[in-house]
């Protein structure tokens, strides 16, 4: 209950606080000394440019999400050889008191 409170008051503090910066950016292109055209470029070329980030972003999330997949497959191939040792040695274990009584 305590997190969703946190997550709640960060939700509550983000939001406004990417509203405000659009509303800012906004403001500040309206009111820039540049022309229409050369403001449109300006945006086209910012949009280009989170295009590309974002692009990046993905081929990175991609790769450490498939490195994280082939480490978990390592690590479940260890677990099972040594499940299957133990429960190997368990039998064994209990064959070699079975013989001795």
């Amino acid at each position: 209950m305590e997190n969703e409170k946190n997550g709640n008051s960060v939700k509550s503090f983000i939001f406004p606080f990417l509203i405000g910066g659009v509303i800012g950016a906004g403001v500040a292109l309206l009111s820039a000394p540049k022309s229409g055209t050369e403001t449109r470029q300006m945006i086209k070329d910012a949009a280009g440019k989170a295009g590309e980030y974002a692009g990046e972003v993905k081929q990175k999330a991609v790769s450490v999400v498939e490195k994280g997949k082939s480490l978990f497959q390592g690590k479940k191939t260890v677990l099972g050889k040594a499940i299957d040792a133990g429960k190997e040695a368990y039998k064994k274990e209990k064959e070699s008191l079975v013989r001795a009584q």
